[in-house]
């Protein structure tokens, strides 16, 4: 290590930037994704006010979130990349707010598919810029993979409180206002509340804060502008290059058959409980709102062993720089729950079944984050990272409805569960043709640290 370092407190400096850098944006990430699902609980009791509302204008406007973060993705992700990356996540947690509480007076099918877009249009961008934006400017190429696992178990946070918090707000009747619109409106205040909070604490650069000392400030700054240097001489993208390159194209493919898992399982998941465990509809409806009911406890325990599993994952990964097993083996362990689901009729085997598949869709997510910011950085990762999230956005449509169509038409869920697993061991064998990782020696130049182990996606040439 550079002599000039060897007195920094790296356990300290870890510490805090997980407190200013890796919380706060856990904490938008917690309220979008509850913002972006209460659709599905406020569906249960919309359709009792809004007799317009039917199983296909409710299918196709939940839909249509999809449709503007697809639209508006990149473009977001490109205007983040030139300017402040703080300002514009706050500028997505404010308007998505706003559209959030435009739900709630909804008078026609047109509303709810333009309110819905537009969510969708708000919140496109937000987990590009931080994976590729943001958090290359605070953590280390060897760090990455660590930081986006802790940071994504928002989503299994968010999973578990959402239910609960959605069962509570749909009893409500404030102001003559329905329970489902006071879900809208009062699960929209976070965001507009927390807009100004995250302006004050977090910053985009490590120069512009207060809490790091001009030591520690250097070597973050000369670090990571080493491992940039290091990717540009390897190969410099163009925005251009990085949107067309094979690589890119490629992490596409895999992620959009991996989303089309995720949220096939993420949204039905009531039903596959109640169907594999065969606890009556009672039990499965307390498990929304009343958090301390056995049927809760087991969705918690589900969402818990996938975020343990997240961390590990994510840990690991950042360790070894081995990238391609550690998200492909968790495709096929999700794959394999989902699979044998449809075989298995008791509650507690049904349990563990749901378990395995939770922890294979959840927790390879933050070492699957780090990989476009291996061989990108700057606009081009940006651009590149949106278009990927883009595209994949697409399966959170195609998912849910694949496995709504196949129940429909057979009467039963049990060739949902195979498509899906299906989908899963697809995208985990394609991950398995990106070339092997191999250690790299970035930013040794500047810092004199030890190698340290990357994914250069470069090794073996295009795939």
């Amino acid at each position: 290590m550079n002599k000039k370092f060897e007195n920094i407190d790296f356990a300290g400096l870890d510490r805090k930037r997980k407190i200013h850098i890796i919380l706060p944006v856990f904490l938008v990430s917690v309220i979008a994704f509850i913002d972006r699902v209460n659709i599905a609980y406020a569906g249960m009791t919309m359709s009792q006010q809004l007799d317009w509302l039917t199983p296909e204008i409710f299918g196709a406007g939940a839909g249509m979130f999809f449709l503007g973060y697809f639209f508006f993705e990149i473009p977001g992700s490109l205007i983040a990349a030139k300017f402040d990356a703080c300002k514009w996540i706050a500028r997505i947690m404010f308007t998505w707010g706003v559209v959030c509480g435009l739900l709630a007076f909804m008078q026609s099918p047109l509303h709810f598919y333009l309110f819905r877009f537009l969510l969708g249009a708000c919140e496109a961008s937000l987990y590009p810029v931080i994976y590729a934006v943001l958090f290359p400017r605070w953590f280390l190429g060897r760090e990455r993979a660590a930081a986006i696992s802790l940071m994504l178990t928002s989503l299994l946070i968010a999973a578990i409180i959402g239910a609960p918090i959605a069962g509570v707000l749909l009893e409500l009747n404030l102001f003559g206002l329905y329970g489902w619109q006071c879900l809208f409106l009062l699960e929209a205040v976070p965001a507009l509340v927390f807009t100004f909070i995250f302006l004050f604490w977090v910053k985009d650069r490590p120069e512009k804060v207060n809490w790091l000392t001009p030591l520690e400030k250097e070597y973050l700054n000369e670090t990571i502008a080493a491992e940039e240097e290091e990717k540009h001489k390897a190969k410099k993208y163009t925005i251009w290059q990085a949107l067309k390159d094979p690589k890119v194209l490629r992490l596409a493919l895999i992620y959009f058959l991996w989303v089309i898992g995720f949220w096939g399982f993420s949204f039905w998941m009531p039903q596959v409980l109640k169907s594999l465990s065969g606890w009556p509809p009672s039990v499965v409806a307390w498990s929304i709102a009343i958090p301390m009911t056995a049927a809760l406890v087991a969705i918690i325990f589900t969402m818990g062993a996938a975020l343990i599993a997240q961390v590990i994952i994510g840990h690991h990964s950042s360790k070894t720089g081995e990238i391609r097993w550690h998200i492909a083996g968790c495709m096929f362990l999700g794959a394999f729950g989902l699979i044998c689901a449809p075989f298995i009729h008791t509650g507690i085997l049904s349990l563990i079944f749901i378990s395995i598949t939770a922890i294979g869709v959840y927790s390879a997510m933050g070492t699957w984050w780090s990989v476009p910011t291996t061989f990108l950085s700057g606009a081009a990762a940006a651009g590149a990272t949106a278009m990927i999230n883009s595209i994949a956005n697409l399966g959170g449509y195609l998912g849910p409805y694949m496995l709504g169509v196949i129940k429909q038409t057979t009467g039963s869920t049990d060739g949902g569960y195979f498509a899906l697993g299906g989908m899963l061991i697809v995208s985990g064998l394609v991950m398995l043709t990106l070339p092997k990782t191999q250690s790299v020696r970035s930013a040794e130049k500047v810092t004199e640290e030890k190698p340290y182990v990357s994914a250069d996606l470069n090794e073996g040439g295009d795939f």
